[in-house]
């Protein structure tokens, strides 16, 4: 029998010692690279003055090394040399010449199993040339016009360099920007309008970040003249940087560079041709100049168009992006031991672009292409094998032994089992595996019987014996013999005959509702001398019962011995399947099915298709959702729009038709917003319930139409000196129903026959304040004048209706009588209330009494429909001073009788806590705050807590009067839980609590260590 042995690794250029192998030379193995040289640039003043190439491989017996430069080999042992030396595997060359050491270098690694090569190293000496010494030419150009300053940059290696340019002087660089940019492909400058201020002298700077090295040019004089008629000539857009067709290596990053001259200084604009958008990775920088693309892939392939635009003309260029990519394996080679006369096939397939080609190596010399093929193997084809893969982009090495055996057969590491068990009635397969090279002859005897292959007994061809339909007849000593041209051997077992493994209470199909509970029955009869075991499977998959211990777990009856029934807990859909039961002992086993059918609420529908989008109405087409064997009843669209209050803020569309039956697969959804963002989701409802939702759409925006919404609470009234105020209520930003929204006030004289139009484009905007002397009272006029406004919303699809016309008054003189009987309470350590019987509008003032200056009182106005108000921002624990006036648009009244109080002291800061008592529910308490019977302290009358996810402004809000919650922990994502007080004055100071999403991890029996993690979650916000 021959052996191969394939060991990934490198090639060797010295060949393999030929001979015979045995079985038991198996111990040791080719070299195998775990460390190759890789390419070096040296500079040549580099004060180490040496290049150190490394090579080491793990081998058996150890490697020799040698090295290769360009093809021939270094003789460092033979022939000293005193650039040359070897430490271990490793070259080091001392004072390196470029001319002598330059090249490709290859690391041979060999030992009595064969050799290896290296991938190829290149060692390339760097350098940056200098600028010639001749003084540059200056540039002439007019203000306006556009100007190329020429790099000419020297030769370098690597060719990787950077471009600056220097302004005037050294180190003041030229800042890049719409006007002025550098090609970090020729190096040059271009400005794409000269202005005055660019006159100076300009110097071009290169930079190898490799060597660390720079040079820079002689100066450019420019020299601008201003234009002859006095202004700058406008001329269109001109592309002087253009990126040409460009080929780049798949997962590579490239960049293409476009810039103009015109005057005004052009835009430019990146587009994919046949694309809707550029690539997602690309990246634009220097001010639209340079377009990047990041891990290019095939994808990405295309034309690329770059489009300069001014006022006064455009111009564009086109150029094609190719990706190609280096070799990847396929299918490549594995260490192999054949038999010796044997057949085998050596086959190497990768895949790159362009195809790579692929040739063979065998001990460090070609050995041929394609797939190598043997119809007899010999001693001779042990070695070292590599599959080498190559294209213009790379290189791969696949490398493996191939190792030859041949060895008499020998039962010492695979004997026949000495004792052997078979079931009764049932078929019974004895192995025979002695080690042999070439592949012996098998010959089976029971007792002294030689065996023959019959319809009941058979000798496979790999040596094991069988035995169909097996009866205590079969008990007795069996012995196989294994003969080949190098030698014999023997092994012998005893065969015993048990009592066959039979499921007699098979499980049954079984129909569970979601969340109920199941027991699978299975039930064995066996052999008492042996052990048996159940094994659950689901659609043929082995059930882990460590696991899935919270739905699976067997079912234990007492010590009853036979009995393997399933228990299924909380079943869900995915239960549903193919249940397998296997009885097994050490000698058969017996299976019985079960098919479990799972009923309960739906799936979620398929993906949406959101088309035919119109202002207030879309089609949505959606794949119908798992029936989990309960029938589709209807589906239900919900909507989310761009005001939504929080995430989950849902809320069921209206619909066309109205009852979405469960056959349906697409519908209208009515009644939307204008100029709105939505998305959408589907439900689907059987007999068990509403199931899951389905995943979002994608976002979509209605078209836009004309407002139907005006403001609301018209009102207004006259001022001194020909003012006229109007106020209103904004209309909500979902009714705006397109861009450009805002409103039209339109006013009159009472007796008036024209209208006064005034628009506001603000729409949060609240009031308006009109002035003309036509309006001024004179001693003529009534005491109080009536006009009429009315106000309307427009946007740039058309204007909506005008609200109701309302009346207000110009008054002639400031109100004459005060406000009577005022009272004020404080309600909180920062608030208070104040009523008064009304006469007109009224205003408030308030103010500490011996802390604050009367002038700088707070005020707060209000209608005259209104008798009380609300005083807030006071301080805690003072005395405070409130005055009430009447007034209208000529000034205040006269004050009402002064009151004074004192605000409530603040309440003692509370400490705020959480634990998790499940890893799925938060448990929440904070110290409650004790009621005050001198009403001295804000007392609350309930707890607001908010649950929100983290970086949203909006949550679920829950009210409470316990002080303590519970709540979901998150299982994807971080959190916020915040709590505060409602007072009678509103509400109180934050307390915010983080939740990190691995918070659902906890378990119930917290650590001190976890428990001190959460407390240091806890954050305190201001009010």
């Amino acid at each position: 029998m021959a052996s191969t042995v394939l060991l990934l690794l490198a090639l060797s250029y010295f060949p393999s010692p030929t001979g015979k192998r045995t079985c038991d030379d198996a111990t040791g193995y080719g070299p195998i690279f775990e460390e190759e040289p890789v390419d070096v640039v040296y500079i040549e003043d580099s004060p180490d003055g040496r290049i150190s190439m490394n090579c080491r491989a793990r081998a058996n017996p150890p490697a020799s090394y040698r090295w290769r430069r360009d093809n021939w080999e270094i003789k460092v042992m033979e022939q000293p040399d005193e650039h040359y030396s070897l430490v271990g595997g490793n070259l080091v060359i001392t004072n390196p010449i470029q001319k002598k050491h330059a090249g490709t270098y290859v690391c041979v690694a060999r030992n009595i199993y064969g050799t290896v090569i290296s991938k190829e190293a290149r060692v390339k000496f760097g350098f940056l040339g200098e600028f010639p010494d001749e003084e540059r030419d200056p540039v002439y150009v007019k203000e306006g016009q556009g100007a190329v300053l020429l790099c000419v940059p020297p030769k370098a290696w690597p060719e990787e360099v950077t471009y600056r340019w220097i302004y005037n002087e050294f180190p003041v660089f030229l800042n890049t920007d719409r006007r002025r940019f550098v090609s970090q492909r020729t190096g040059n400058l271009y400005i794409a309008k000269v202005e005055a201020q660019d006159a100076g002298n300009y110097s071009c700077f290169v930079s190898s970040p490799v060597l660390g090295k720079s040079v820079f040019s002689k100066f450019i004089p420019l020299i601008p003249s201003p234009p002859e008629d006095g202004e700058e000539r406008k001329y269109p857009a001109d592309i002087r940087v253009k990126f040409p067709d460009t080929t780049a290596m798949l997962a590579s990053n490239i960049t293409l560079e476009c810039f103009a001259l015109g005057n005004p200084i052009p835009d430019i604009v990146w587009r994919k041709v046949d694309a809707t958008d550029l690539p997602p990775n690309h990246e634009i920088s220097e001010s639209g100049a340079v377009l990047h693309l990041y891990n290019v892939q095939y994808e990405d392939v295309g034309s690329y168009d770059c489009e300069a635009i001014n006022t006064k003309g455009k111009d564009w260029h086109k150029a094609w992006l190719y990706v190609e990519s280096a070799p990847e394996w396929a299918e490549t080679i594995n260490n192999t031991m054949k038999d010796i006369g044997s057949e085998h096939t050596m086959r190497c397939v990768a895949s790159g672009k362009p195809f790579p080609f692929i040739r063979w190596y065998k001990d460090g010399y070609m050995y041929g292409k394609g797939e190598l093929k043997f119809s007899s193997l010999t001693f001779a084809d042990s070695g070292m094998y590599q599959c080498i893969a190559e294209n213009y982009w790379g290189i791969k090495y696949a490398n493996a032994e191939l190792r030859v055996i041949a060895c008499p057969p020998t039962f010492e590491f695979n004997p026949v089992k000495k004792q052997l068990l078979g079931a009764k009635d049932g078929r019974v397969v004895i192995e025979c595996k002695p080690r042999a090279a070439p592949r012996p002859r098998y010959t089976w005897t029971k007792g002294k019987e030689v065996l023959y292959n019959s319809s009941r007994i058979s000798i496979m061809f790999d040596g094991s014996l069988e035995i169909l339909n097996a009866t205590k007849n079969d008990e007795g000593l069996y012995t196989c013999f294994a003969e080949n041209d190098r030698g014999k051997a023997n092994s012998s077992g005893y065969l015993t005959i048990t009592e066959a493994t039979d499921i007699t209470v098979a499980p049954e199909d079984t129909e569970v509702q979601v969340g109920d509970e199941v027991i699978l029955k299975c039930t064995a009869s066996f052999d008492p001398m042996l052990d048996i075991t159940f094994i659950w499977a689901i659609d043929f998959r082995v059930i882990d019962f460590n696991a899935e211990w919270q739905h699976y777990e067997r079912v234990m009856v007492g010590f009853e011995d036979g009995v393997g029934d399933l228990r299924i807990k909380n079943v869900q859909i995915w239960h549903e399947g193919r249940y397998t039961c296997t009885a097994q002992t050490v000698v058969d086993n017996d299976t019985a099915y079960c098919d479990l059918k799972v009923v309960g609420v739906p799936g979620p529908p398929g993906v949406i298709r959101v088309e035919e989008i119109g202002d207030t109405s879309v089609k949505l087409w959606w794949s119908k959702a798992a029936e989990h064997n309960s029938p589709i009843l209807y589906y239900t669209i919900q909507t989310r729009h761009y005001w939504a209050l929080y995430e989950d803020d849902w809320r069921n569309a209206s619909t066309s038709p109205t009852i979405l039956d469960g056959s349906m697969e697409r519908a209208e959804v009515t009644d939307l917003y204008p100029w709105m963002e939505y998305q959408f989701r589907i439900i689907a409802t059987n007999e068990y319930g509403s199931g899951e939702a389905s995943i979002p759409s994608l976002k979509i925006k209605t078209w836009d139409a004309p407002p139907v919404v005006s403001p609301t609470d018209l009102a207004g009234y006259g001022g001194r000196n020909g003012e006229i105020i109007i106020t209103w209520t904004p209309v909500e930003p979902w009714y705006f129903y397109g861009k450009k929204f805002g409103y039209i006030v339109a006013f009159k004289p009472h007796d008036a026959y024209d209208w006064w139009y005034e628009t506001i484009s603000d729409p949060e905007t609240r009031r308006h304040v009109h002035r003309d002397t036509y309006f001024i009272p004179t001693e003529e006029d009534f005491l109080v004048r009536e006009f009429q406004v009315k106000i309307k919303s427009f946007n740039v699809k058309g204007d909506g209706p005008y609200t109701l016309t309302k009346v207000i008054y110009y008054p002639r003189d400031v109100p004459t009588e005060p406000p009577t009987d005022i009272y004020a309470r404080p309600v909180s350590s920062t608030e208070a209330l104040v009523w008064w019987l009304p006469v007109v509008d009224t205003g408030v003032r308030y103010w500490r009494k011996y802390d604050d200056p009367e002038p700088g009182a707070n005020r707060i106005f209000v209608p005259a429909s209104v008798n009380q108000t609300r005083l807030e921002n006071m301080l805690p624990d003072s005395h405070y001073l409130i005055e009430v006036r009447a007034y209208n648009g000529a000034g205040l009244g006269p004050p009402g009788e002064m009151c004074e109080m004192f605000t409530k002291r603040p309440h003692p800061p509370r400490m705020w806590r959480y634990i998790s008592w499940t890893g799925k529910w938060l448990y929440v308490w904070w110290d409650h705050i004790q009621y005050d019977w001198f009403g001295n302290i804000s007392f609350p009358l309930y707890y607001k807590v908010m649950f929100r996810k983290t970086g949203y402004i909006y949550g679920k809000v829950y009210i409470t009067g316990w002080h303590f919650m519970d709540f979901p922990m998150p299982q994807v994502g971080d959190y916020e839980l915040m709590v505060r007080g409602r007072y009678e004055g509103g509400d109180g100071p934050i307390r915010k609590i983080k939740i990190l999403g691995q918070a659902s991890t906890i378990t119930p029996t917290l650590s001190l260590v976890s428990l001190v993690l959460l407390a240091l979650c806890i954050v305190g916000l201001e009010i």
